[in-house]
Formats: structure tokens, sequence, C-alpha cells
């Protein structure tokens, strides 16, 4: 399947996502770094056109950006690149386990390697949210509620399509 299938099938097809399961991992994984780079590169924006106030609060700060000069922006990029890698994939992965939890509690026969690829497809309208809400200070909080809610709701709806445990 080509990228673009792929992400509108994560918007509103869970008959799709629950097939997902059967897609070569390194073509999830390639999905879920789309987003993870676009997270990335949001955070980049906003730290280097927005943030600069936060270097004026702090002057150890300041005086430690003045210190490595040039070097600061390809060490914000490297570190915003590694904190979305890794809260993209730790959140994948306790999706996907409630989610084992959700297929063992419907009678589903699930694997975690299969429910961990439709999850990370699945995760496309929750991240979407949490990146328009980070523009908004103000719904940090209700950001993570509402898209973690959403999540389990496409995790939930998705493992209708699964096949049934064998009695």
């Amino acid at each position: 399947m080509k990228f673009h299938q792929l992400l509108l099938a994560g918007f509103h097809e869970p008959k799709k996502l629950a097939a997902f399961r059967l897609l070569p991992i390194g073509r999830v994984i390639r999905f879920a770094f789309f987003f993870i780079l676009l997270m990335t590169l949001i955070s980049f924006s906003l730290f280097v056109f927005g943030d600069v106030a936060l270097f004026e609060t702090s002057p150890e700060l300041d005086d430690y950006s003045k210190t490595i000069g040039g070097l600061l922006y390809p060490m914000a990029f490297v570190i915003q690149f590694v904190i979305a890698t890794f809260y993209v994939f730790v959140r994948i992965s306790i999706f996907a386990a409630i989610g084992m939890l959700i297929g063992k509690l419907r009678k589903k026969r699930v694997e975690y390697r299969f429910l961990w690829r439709t999850t990370a497809i699945a995760a496309t309208v929750p991240l979407l949210i949490t990146i328009v809400l980070d523009f908004f200070p103000s719904a940090e909080t209700i950001s993570s509620v509402l898209s973690s809610l959403i999540h389990i709701c496409y995790i939930f709806v998705t493992l209708k399509y699964y096949p049934n445990a064998p009695k």
C-alpha cells in the first residue's frame, strides 16, 4: 500500500486497520517516522522562532547558548527527534498492550506484533490531534486525555474485525 492510502485508511476505515496487521513492519515503522519527523519539525520551528524568551529568563542558559553558538540548533533538532521517537514508539507500545487486554476480553485472536502494527496506523488521528493541540498551551492536559481516548476507541473498533480466538 502507498503512504497516502495508509494515511486515509487511518482516519476512517477500521476494517483496513485490522488488515494492516499483515503489513511488513518496515512499512509501519516508516509510517510512524512520518509523524515523528512532523512532530520534530514543528517543535524545532517553535524553538527557533518562538522560544527566544526561554534563553532570556535564565542567565546560565543564555551563557551556555552563547558558548556553543551555532551548535545549539543541530543539537536541539537531534534531541527533539530522539524525544519524539521515544514518545511515539512508547505510545504505540502502550496502546498495543491495552489493545491486547481489550482483544483478550473480546475473545479475539490477538498477537502483540500484529496489534502493534494496527495500533501504529490507528495512531494517525490521535497524533494529529496531539500536534494541533500543542499549539494551545492551555489545552496540554486535555490533549493527552482526548488523544488517548480516541486511540483506544480506534483500537476497540478495529478489534471487531480481528478473527475470533479458537475455542
